[in-house]
């Protein structure tokens, strides 16, 4: 048997070696760590030079503040930092990096030499690290202001971390999302990417909102910014600004997803549930949104201090970050309409009718919604017989709210809703000129031809009606006849008596039976045929987590979205002129209308510069 080891302490090379192993993970980390610093310098030029990938050769310039000839030995030490002092400035971090191992660790698997100055005239200084006990050398050098690192041969003396990496290519790509990351979050920058000597990327600095967007253009491709809603909302010491994809633009992958708290990237799942929770409405299944979106907020309420590569971060109150982000998203999303369809969020509500219009406290600027129960003559669907049509298909079946139960039909407002003059102003979605195939309908609006999916625009329409009836009358519930006994963990019974009046206004009566077990006596009338005891178990993990639940808002609204589908306009159904215009009217109204229920689009514009190209007519 060996006897034990002698403890002893770790050599420098070693120890930061050790360290290299949470923040340099490929030459991608390698560049993020250079790159933050460079911006943590208030420079306002960055220029990358990429050789084989970051293999061979990783060289970050900047024109930042420099750094000062007695520091630069410092600066390749472990825990030596610029940026923080004391407990008090980790507890509210304002800058990108703070740790002070990245140098360190960087310069102890790879050849690196870092050259600075602080002022425009004189010679800079540049020190390595050299030797086990990575002892740092110091030597003039003609260099302009500012700071260059130069990393060659990465993972030379580390040859097990190195075959880790992939291909060429592959390393490159990497490198190139590093640089768009944070090309998104600092506008004010210059950025300059080459590999192997040629230029890939070059993102001018950016101040007016137009030279932003081309930026966003530049990183996203074109047609995201098209599609682009812009995001400008303020709460509570909350400010969420940026751009977010209209749902008609979602993704098959997460690919097109950039957030950022104070300017720092980062991945966050009380974030990732409220936006995914604020497109659940208008998104296909399976698809994921697209979005820039930034988030600032008071340093001391966030900890960046959680994650060696301060990619995660912990806020200090996550209920009023989630609730602010859903309800700002939630809104953005809810206000596009085909009126406008591409202006500003804070520009937006001013464009509807006064009529349609009623205020919201939502944000600090005034926002509208639709009133669907004070609406002028003009509304041709009757909510609540859209109600009950699925009750139908279950005959002798009671629904929740009681009343007629009669098909959807046209008022006879209809005869009111003839097509105007052409002197007068075009809506947005214009007037209908023909059905076609019994599917479609097309009308003409100021910019060309809009056709338009009446099954699936009808749909929208109606859940829309259908939520806005059961948020004004509430959730109905239904006492079981037999109470259901359910065995759950001390911590899932704790967390049930803590949050009953939450249950109560989802339409659930809950009692603790015992120290681990719950009776259920009553339950929303809609889910009635649902699984009772998994519902409850998973709005109880939901408390559990999140301090609330939207499962139960999440089922009510599958099933009307269900009901909504059947009480909806057939396809096949021949529609007269006013009741096409009336569908066009309502859908201009109605909040989402851009998107049926499962998230496919309800209408297309093919603008006369459009069908003039494609007749190649003035060619």
């Amino acid at each position: 048997m060996n006897s034990p080891r002698r403890i002893q302490l770790l050599s420098p090379r070693l120890s930061n070696q050790i360290a290299a192993g949470e923040v340099v993970e490929r030459p991608a980390s390698v560049i993020k760590e250079l790159l933050e610093n460079s911006i943590d310098a208030g420079a306002s030029a960055i220029e990358v030079d990429v050789e084989r990938g970051g293999t061979k050769l990783l060289r970050v310039r900047d024109n930042g503040c420099g750094i000062d000839r007695e520091d630069l030995s410092l600066a390749l030490s472990r825990h030596a930092t610029s940026k923080i002092t004391e407990l008090d400035d980790l507890e509210a971090v304002a800058t990108l990096g703070f740790r002070g191992e990245a140098l360190a660790s960087i310069s102890s698997v790879s050849r690196l030499v870092l050259a600075s100055n602080t002022s425009d005239e004189g010679e800079g200084w540049q020190v390595s690290a050299a030797g086990k006990e990575m002892a740092a050398e110091l030597a003039p050098t003609a260099h302009r202001r500012g700071t260059t690192v130069e990393v060659k041969d990465l993972f030379f003396n580390t040859p097990a971390r190195r075959k880790f990496l992939r291909t060429e290519k592959t390393e490159f790509t990497r490198i190139e999302d590093v640089v768009k990351k944070l090309a998104l979050a600092h506008f004010g920058i210059t950025f300059q990417l080459k590999h192997n000597g040629k230029v890939i990327h070059h993102f001018r600095a950016a101040s007016s909102q137009m030279e932003r967007e081309r930026r966003v253009a530049q990183v996203c491709g074109p047609a995201f910014m098209e599609k682009a809603i812009v995001i400008e909302m303020e709460h509570t010491g909350l400010r969420l600004w940026g751009w977010v994809a209209e749902p008609t633009f979602s993704r098959s992958q997460a690919d097109l997803q950039y957030f950022y708290v104070n300017g720092r990237s980062i991945r966050d799942k009380v974030i990732t549930h409220a936006v995914r929770q604020a497109f659940s409405d208008v998104l296909y299944h399976g698809r994921h949104p697209a979005f820039v979106l930034n988030l600032a907020l008071d340093p001391a309420t966030v900890d960046v201090n959680v994650h060696p590569t301060k990619h995660e971060v912990r806020f200090r109150d996550s209920r009023l970050v989630h609730d602010f982000l859903f309800r700002s998203l939630h809104r953005a999303l809810a206000d596009v309409r085909p009126a406008e369809a591409s202006a500003p969020i804070m520009a937006q509500t001013e464009t509807a009718s006064a009529e349609y219009a009623a205020p919201v406290a939502s944000s600090p600027r005034q926002q509208h919604s639709i009133n669907f129960f004070n609406r002028p003559s003009a509304a041709v669907y009757q909510v609540r017989e859209d109600m009950q049509v699925y009750a139908q298909l279950h005959a002798g079946e009671t629904d929740a709210w009681g009343g007629t139960k009669s098909p959807p039909a046209f008022s006879a407002a209809e005869s009111n809703l003839a097509p105007q003059p052409e002197s007068a102003e075009l809506p947005p979605l214009g007037y209908a000129i023909a059905q076609l195939k019994g599917i479609y309908i097309l009308a003409e609006n100021a910019q060309g031809l809009i056709v338009v999916d009446m099954h699936a625009a009808h749909e929208r329409i109606t859940y829309e009606r259908m939520k806005s009836a059961m948020a004004c009358e509430g959730i109905r519930a239904q006492p079981l006849l037999v109470p259901q006994s359910i065995a759950v963990s001390q911590k899932e019974a704790d967390c049930a008596e803590t949050y009953l009046d939450a249950f109560q206004s989802l339409g659930f009566e809950l009692q603790r039976a015992g120290p681990e077990s719950l009776l259920v006596r009553q339950i929303p009338a809609l889910l009635d045929r649902s699984n009772v005891e998994q519902l409850v178990r998973d709005v109880l993990a939901d408390f559990v987590e999140h301090g609330s639940s939207e499962r139960i808002s999440r089922h009510m609204n599958e099933i009307l979205g269900t009901m909504a589908c059947h009480g909806s306009v057939r396809a096949n159904r021949r529609l007269t002129v006013p009741e096409m215009n009336a569908l066009l009217r309502d859908m201009e109204a109605t909040e989402r209308s851009g998107q049926c229920n499962h998230g496919r689009p309800t209408w297309t514009v093919l603008t006369l510069a459009e069908l003039d190209k494609l007749f190649m007519r003035g060619q």
